[in-house]
């Protein structure tokens, strides 16, 4: 495993504050503190009780978060064993940690797998340079529950075209990455 070369913390609820190790692997690069903490008061309404997927886990900052404000249950993947093993560290010293789930494996191959269950929150920020976004996207509804929400991270000049079933709540841009939270409304 390489040495840890930074950490995000977890900015709010039962585990506030809780730092999260950061492993140096290519196109890992944690939504930032302020990112986060926009999209969660966003999303803050719609947490508790809710089941999250969090595609392309890395830190885990994503799924931990929405855990720590209260979502029931959150199924982090990630195919990067040092990320693997770090997370399942991590998720271990957390007191209710066991309702964070780790799948060890590539996020399009889980998501052709069969179904584990209907989510109410998926979370895609893959590797900006993989370009997964339209390998990802047109599998997500066969997971998805109803009215289910998609927070979706872009580098600033992509542009992802989106099935317009996916009703834009909310978007916002920092100086690298553009993001929003997205509401699936499909046909009655």
């Amino acid at each position: 495993m390489k040495p840890n070369t930074g950490q995000v913390r977890i900015i709010g609820g039962r585990w506030r504050n809780t730092r999260l190790p950061v492993i140096e692997r290519d196109g890992l690069r944690p939504t930032s503190d302020r990112t986060r903490e926009t999209l969660f008061n966003w999303l803050q309404p719609a947490l508790p009780g809710a089941r999250v997927l969090d595609l392309f886990a890395g830190s885990g900052a994503l799924g931990l978060e929405a855990l720590s404000r209260g979502a029931r249950e959150a199924l982090l993947v990630e195919r990067e064993p040092a990320l693997v093993t770090s997370l399942q560290q991590t998720v271990a010293r957390l007191e209710g940690g066991d309702a964070a789930h780790i799948v060890r494996a590539d996020a399009v191959a889980f998501l052709r797998a069969p179904l584990q269950g209907r989510f109410d929150m998926v979370f895609v920020d893959p590797p900006f340079a993989a370009d997964l976004w339209q390998a990802v996207l047109p599998a997500l509804p066969a997971w998805l529950a109803p009215g289910a929400w998609l927070y979706l991270e872009t580098p600033l000049h992509c542009n992802i075209a989106l099935d317009p079933q996916w009703a834009a709540h909310r978007t916002g841009s920092t100086r690298d990455t553009r993001y929003g939270l997205y509401r699936w409304q499909p046909p009655e």
